[in-house]
């Protein structure tokens, strides 16, 4: 036993000095070693989002047109309802009134009439047998005219009443889906009102509002000679929900606003997509994604980038090797792990890629691959694993473990 063990003793200080000789368990390779990357330009698929409103295709305030107590409600919020369906009662007692008072009047004017005629024909034929004269026969043929404007009359004031009770049912004017109903059965309620009844949105197709930078469009309009064209050449829009997922629907940008906004310095524009499962409701929100292609795009990784005050900078490596701590501008939609430099670096330029943290401006740094600066990081890992497996040992071999 006592052979044994100084035998693995022996062993273990053999171990410890090959790992002494690595330079204390560093990666064996110069401090000022970094991995550098040369500027290419190449193609990629961008996106920009802008935020969007969401309304139905029509929305329409319903509202009463004569004033009442509300007596029933017959819809409720959320349900489908189609063009002409009743939502909701006013009391009507007054207006069924006011009908019958008109149907009275209409009668009394048709026996007037009636009256009026039989004299009128009956005058003539006195006339034709001279037993009258002129001015009998006139007299009842302007009390027969009379009688026909009174009918008249008498008709349109039915049609008046009969109109103003058809406003105590108030129906759809068109179909949709029923917002919410901000009062109840017993309100006193008028076409004054602030608030209306309800709104019916029709939501079989959806309006998406979002809005362009006065200078983006201007771009969009010149490229393509004129409003109709950039239209008519926008590329289909995705849109993200207000959870960030996106609709399974793209859409098309069908208007566009021929008002800048002062205030914003924006144009609004507007894009139809399709609903279907009545997924989207009037009144959300959420994201225009708008998918552009550029071909000589700038792309670096997120990791090579330091950030300071808002601004992003990199380690730009000279022809003597000393790098500068440079900033560059990037397009403001990323994906988490690359940025699309605008300004900044050009194709050609050499920037340091990994392990930035530890520059400084102006150090100078000799060049490596990434592929030669992860291998030696791997190395060094495995080197400490070592280095912990035989401390490991040697903590066993004294009886600390």
């Amino acid at each position: 036993m006592k052979t044994t063990k100084i035998f693995l003793i022996a062993t273990l200080g053999a171990v410890l000095a090959s790992c002494g000789s690595k330079s204390g368990g560093k990666p064996n390779f110069a401090d000022n070693e970094y991995a550098v990357r040369t500027v290419e330009a190449q193609g990629t698929e961008m996106q920009t989002s802008y935020p969007a409103t969401i309304k139905g295709i029509q929305d329409v305030q319903i509202r009463p047109k004569v004033s009442g107590f509300i007596t029933k409600i017959c819809v409720h919020e959320g349900q489908t309802v189609g063009a002409g369906q009743l939502l909701f009662v006013i009391d009507n007692e007054t207006y069924q009134a006011q009908v019958r008072q008109a149907k009275a009047a209409v009668n009394t004017a048709k026996a007037q009439l009636a009256t009026s005629k039989l004299t009128y024909e009956n005058s003539k034929q006195l006339f034709d047998n001279k037993v009258i004269g002129q001015f009998e026969l006139s007299t009842a043929e302007n009390n027969y005219s009379t009688a026909q404007a009174s009918l008249a009359q008498a008709q349109a004031a039915l049609a008046s009443a009969e109109e103003a009770l058809s406003y105590c049912y108030v129906k759809s004017p068109a179909a949709g889906v029923v917002g919410s109903l901000p009062y109840k059965v017993g309100a006193l309620v008028s076409a004054s009102s602030q608030e209306p009844l309800t709104t019916v949105s029709d939501i079989s197709k959806m309006e998406v509002f979002f809005s362009l930078t006065e200078k983006d469009m201007l771009t969009l309009t010149k490229s393509e000679g004129g409003v109709s064209g950039a239209i008519a050449a926008f590329p289909a829009v995705n849109l993200q929900l207000a959870d960030g997922s996106m609709y399974g629907h793209t859409g098309k940008v069908v208007k566009a606003s021929g008002v800048i906004d002062a205030a914003t310095g924006s144009v609004s524009l507007i894009a139809h997509f399709d609903n279907p499962n009545r997924e989207l409701r009037s009144g959300g929100s959420g994201q225009i994604v708008i998918p552009t292609t550029a071909s000589n795009a700038i792309i670096i990784p997120q990791e090579a980038t330091s950030e300071v005050q808002n601004k992003k900078f990199v380690y730009i490596v000279g022809k003597d090797n000393k790098v500068k701590f440079s900033e560059i501008k990037v397009n403001p939609q990323d994906n988490g792990k690359t940025y699309i430099v605008t300004d900044g670096l050009k194709v050609g330029d050499r920037y340091v890629s990994k392990g930035i943290t530890s520059l400084t401006d102006g150090m100078k740094i000799k060049p490596i691959t990434e592929e030669q600066y992860m291998k030696k990081i791997d190395d060094a890992a495995k080197l400490g694993e070592k280095q912990g497996s035989a401390s490991g040992f040697a903590d066993v071999m004294s009886g600390k473990k």
